[in-house]
């Protein structure tokens, strides 16, 4: 590719000059550092636009890489209205583990997998653990479940990861991690961390399938770069090779998850590893009251930073930010919900406009009960997924299996869901013979060595359910994936097992969802042209990706600061402001207090038009009731945009005028 410079007078004027000169540059590799509410999505989108019809560039050339499936289909959206009547067709707008799964479908043989290879999501992978530690210790097994996760994002095999071991601990968790992917390459199966450190070793060790994916993408855009960890950066720098033909969009002051592995000192290394590397500021806040940006800039500002950059806005000085103190975390809870209405009384605004964060997910239970009592309709942000229901996880175990028959997880959930004659003891005599002969559970079923063990009843059923799946498999390729996946559930007698096994509402409700499962994929293969092994790949990437919510509904949204990040509210209560809270005791010790400030400032930042931010004088801890401290964030916030209400006579006028205000909205109800 020949990098050139193209006049930023060709670029839409609607931007602001930061964003034009982003969108404009194609001189270099280019790191956009975009504050909180500062456009990054449109630049990003406008970027793809210039690419397309202002320089040349065919869609399928472009790729844009993403957190999350939503942040994908958003930018989809807004590159249909950018260049409507435009084809946009082999355009790659799609997540980390999309793009690495794209790769795994194409060359996985090359690894030595079979391109039916399984997606184990966070369940199969613990029960793997568990069954490894010889414990259902969940403490212990979340443990050695995150240690394996991090050795994977830092690009550590387990062979690498047992030599660098310190002490025996580590060498033990090394030796689980070991036998943890022998285990999955035994099953034909890989984990959600997978999806990325494979193609990572794909593209390392084949220089003619890296030559290929170089050449499919021409050129490369990385969204919320300041969460890539070290895998998803090599394979960044792997597809960018020497041209640096790269947009990279971050925040450092919005690195929040370094405890899962993300790494913001590959922000640094983007200098190191591409000296010609442009940095361009966008500072222009098109979310928030000065007020609000300037209470997030000055509690920021205490933190060390490779970038000073001070947030501003044109939405006006806005109302100050309020800081208010509860006796307790239950007084806490009916004094939010108090305000949140007495507000919206007064504002004449919707449910919808407001949010309530907290640090841990814990700190909701009481919030729950003081909505409920008032009956506020809310959300939790993070529900329960739709692929995550009992009902549905049966169904796809048995997808799994037709894709993978040496998937043994969903062998053994689709062998006795519904039962069928296949018991805990035929588990556990085909589980030694497919150990001691190192194959699948589906394999082992049909050999002569297992029918010696086996009775002549218990080798029977097992032996019909598995040339029952092999008749279904030999049709995935050619039958329709919802005609097949309907025959399916009648042939295994699903809605009667239901019905059979839960009371009459519970069972009707769960058919209905397994109803509008049958007709999503039914929808999905034909609008995508996928058979029955191709969409359940698909749904294990959504799955482990994302949450559903319904974001048109009008409720009030409870949410960590974590899974707020990348949204938006008009009115934000921030509660449990607190030291041992935000910050967190253990990230204090353990010397992340730094990431505590930011997951603060990207609190503040959250808030639209009004923040309100709570602390408890006292709060019961293991049955005794223990004093509290504001956090220091608090005190690190510009004190000419704050209004005290914790503070006498402020707090008893404010805790009466709300109690006014609630009184005389319950009033107005009856």
């Amino acid at each position: 590719m020949v990098s050139v410079v193209h006049p930023v007078s060709a670029v839409p004027d609607h931007l602001n000059p930061s964003q034009r000169e982003a969108v404009s540059y194609l001189d270099g590799p280019l790191l956009v550092l975009a504050g909180a509410g500062s456009g990054k999505t449109r630049v990003i989108t406008q970027k793809i636009a210039w690419l397309i019809d202002g320089c040349g560039y065919e869609p399928r050339q472009i790729a844009a890489i993403t957190f999350t499936n939503k942040a994908a289909l958003e930018m989809k959206s807004r590159m249909g209205k950018l260049l409507p009547g435009r084809s946009l067709s082999g355009l790659v707008v799609c997540t980390f583990h999309s793009l690495g799964l794209d790769m795994l479908r194409r060359d996985a043989v090359r690894l030595g997998y079979k391109s039916q290879f399984s997606i184990l999501d966070a369940a199969d992978s613990q029960q793997i653990v568990g069954s490894l530690l010889g414990s259902v210790d969940r403490q212990a097994l979340r443990r050695v479940q995150s240690r394996i996760s991090q050795w994977k994002n830092a690009v550590i095999p387990a062979e690498q990861a047992l030599a660098n071991a310190q002490d025996d601990a580590e060498r033990y968790d090394a030796n689980i991690y070991r036998a943890y992917q022998d285990t999955l390459k035994a099953y034909q199966a890989m984990d959600f961390d997978d999806l990325i450190r494979l193609p990572v070793e794909l593209l390392s060790e084949h220089a003619d399938v890296l030559e290929h994916w170089r050449r499919q993408i021409r050129y490369l855009l990385v969204d919320e770069y300041q969460d890539t960890n070290a895998c998803q950066y090599a394979l960044v720098k792997l597809l960018c090779g020497l041209s640096g033909a790269l947009t990279a969009v971050g925040d450092d002051d919005q690195a929040i998850y370094g405890w899962r592995g993300a790494d913001s000192d590959n922000l640094r290394r983007l200098h190191a590893d591409f000296p010609r590397l442009k940095v361009v500021q966008l500072t222009q806040n098109y979310r928030s009251s000065l007020r609000i940006l300037q209470a997030a800039n000055s509690v920021i500002a205490n933190n060390e930073r490779m970038y000073d950059k001070s947030l501003w806005s044109e939405h006006g000085v806005g109302d100050p930010v309020q800081i208010v103190a509860a006796k307790d975390e239950q007084d806490e809870a009916s004094m939010v919900v108090m305000r949140l209405l007495a507000h919206k009384f007064e504002h004449r605004t919707r449910y919808a406009d407001y949010a309530i964060l907290y640090r841990s997910n814990h700190q909701a239970r009481l919030l729950e009960e003081s909505l409920r009592e008032e009956k506020i309709p809310y959300e939790m942000s993070g529900g329960q997924s739709f692929f995550d229901r009992a009902e549905i996880k049966d169904l796809l175990a048995y997808m799994r299996l037709l894709s993978n028959p040496d998937d043994d997880p969903a062998f053994i959930r689709a062998a006795t869901t519904p039962r069928r004659g296949i018991g805990a003891g035929t588990l556990e005599k085909l589980g030694e013979y497919a150990g001691s002969r190192n194959i699948s559970l589906f394999a082992a079923a049909f050999e002569a060595g297992f029918a010696q063990r086996a009775g002549a009843a218990q080798l029977n059923d097992l032996l019909t359910f598995c040339q029952y799946i092999n008749r279904m498999e030999a049709r995935v390729a050619r039958t329709p994936a919802g005609e097949l996946l309907t025959e399916l559930v009648r042939d295994i007698g699903y809605e009667a097992w239901l019905f059979d096994n839960d009371e009459p509402r519970r069972a009707q409700n769960r058919w209905n969802q397994v109803q509008e499962f049958l007709a999503w994929i039914s929808r999905k293969g034909e609008a995508d042209d996928k058979n029955l092994q191709q969409l359940t790949q698909t749904i294990a990437v959504i799955n482990l990706l994302d949450k559903r919510h319904d974001e048109t509904a009008d409720v009030v949204r409870l949410s960590t600061i974590h899974a707020a990040k990348g949204l938006e509210f008009g009115h934000v209560f921030l509660i449990g402001v607190e030291e041992d809270i935000l910050p967190h005791r253990e990230a204090v010790e353990s010397g992340m207090l730094e990431e505590e400030r930011r997951l603060m400032y990207v609190a503040i930042t959250r808030a639209q038009r009004s923040l309100t931010l709570s602390y408890c004088r006292k709060r019961k801890r293991g049955g005794d009731w223990q004093p509290c401290e504001p956090s220091r964030f608090v005190a690190e916030i510009d004190r000419a945009v704050v209004q005290r209400m914790d503070e006498a006579p402020a707090a008893e006028q404010s805790r009466a005028l709300g109690a006014q205000n609630l009184a005389r909205i319950k009033g107005m109800f009856k």
